[in-house]
C-alpha cells in the first residue's frame, strides 16, 4: 500500500493541489483543516509523514508539531512545515518544534513531494522506491517479490501487503485496527482476528528455513518487525 501523507492545511485551493500532486507521485492523502483534527489524524492514522501549515485555526502548526513530538505514538513521524514567512528567525523557530524541514510559499510542488522522499529515505530504514529491506529480509517492489537470506519467500497477496506495511516502519508497534485499517483499507470490514491469521502465515512463511523470528508481538499492542524477537 503507497505511503500515507497527512496534509493540514485549511486553504482548499492548495489543499486541492497538494492532494493531487501527491496521489499522482504514488502517495495516498488524508487531509487535516484544524490543528486539532491534525493532532487526532496523526494518532489514529499514523501517517508516514506529515505536511503541517504554520498558521492553521484553532491551533497554530507551530503548537501542533511540539504536541506532535511530545506524544509516544506520534514523536517519531517526520513533518515538513509549510509557512509565508521567510525570515531566517522563523526557519529557526519552525525547526526548533520539531520540524524535519521548512518550506516557503509559494513553492513548487514537485519540490515539496522530491523533499518528501528524502526525508523518508533518510528517517524510514529501508524507504527506497524500488526495494525494501530489514535485517535479512529483502522485498523488490518491482518485482513483487521477497527473499529471506537470498531464497525467494512465497507469500499470498495479504501476507505480502502486511509485510510491506511492517517493512516500512519497522520496529513501531501496530495495534489490530490499524493494520486493519491500512492493510485491509477503511471500507472493507474484517474482524480483529483476521489479523492474527495472517501474522501466523506470514510467519510460517518467513520462518520456513527455521530463520530468526522477527514479527514480534507485543502483548495488549499488537505487532512490529523488530530484530529484539
Amino acid at each position: 500500500m503507497e505511503p500515507l501523507i497527512l496534509i493540514v492545511e485549511d486553504e482548499p485551493p492548495l489543499v486541492e493541489v497538494l492532494t493531487y500532486n501527491f496521489k499522482e507521485a504514488g502517495f495516498r492523502t488524508s487531509v487535516a483543516n484544524d490543528g486539532n483534527e491534525a493532532l487526532i489524524q496523526a494518532d489514529e492514522l499514523a501517517p508516514e509523514l506529515i505536511i503541517l501549515d504554520w498558521m492553521l485555526p484553532e491551533r497554530s502548526g507551530i503548537d501542533v508539531c511540539r504536541e506532535l513530538r511530545k506524544r509516544a505514538s506520534t514523536k517519531a513521524i517526520p513533518i515538513i512545515m509549510l509557512t509565508a514567512r521567510s525570515e531566517e528567525s522563523d526557519r529557526v523557530k519552525g525547526l526548533d518544534s520539531g520540524a524535519d524541514d521548512y518550506i516557503v510559499k509559494p513553492f513548487l510542488p514537485k519540490e515539496l513531494i522530491a523533499r518528501t522522499r528524502a526525508i523518508l529515505r533518510r528517517t524510514k530504514p529501508g524507504f527506497t522506491e524500488e526495494k525494501l529491506f530489514f535485517a535479512d529480509i529483502e522485498m523488490d517492489l518491482a518485482a513483487q517479490r521477497v527473499y529471506r537470506n537470498g531464497e525467494i519467500v512465497h507469500l499470498g497477496p495479504t501476507e505480502y501487503r502486511l509485510l510491506k506495511f511492517l517493512l516500512e516502519r519497522p520496529r513501531r508497534v501496530y495495534a489490530r485496527e490499524q493494520l486493519l485499517d491500512r492493510v485491509w483499507g477503511h471500507d472493507i470490514y474484517v474482524e480483529e482476528r483476521t489479523v492474527d491469521v495472517h501474522i501466523r502465515r506470514l510467519r510460517k512463511a518467513l520462518n520456513k528455513n527455521n530463520s530468526k523470528d522477527l514479527v514480534r508481538t507485543v502483548r495488549g499492542g499488537g505487532y512490529s518487525l523488530d530484530e529484539s524477537t
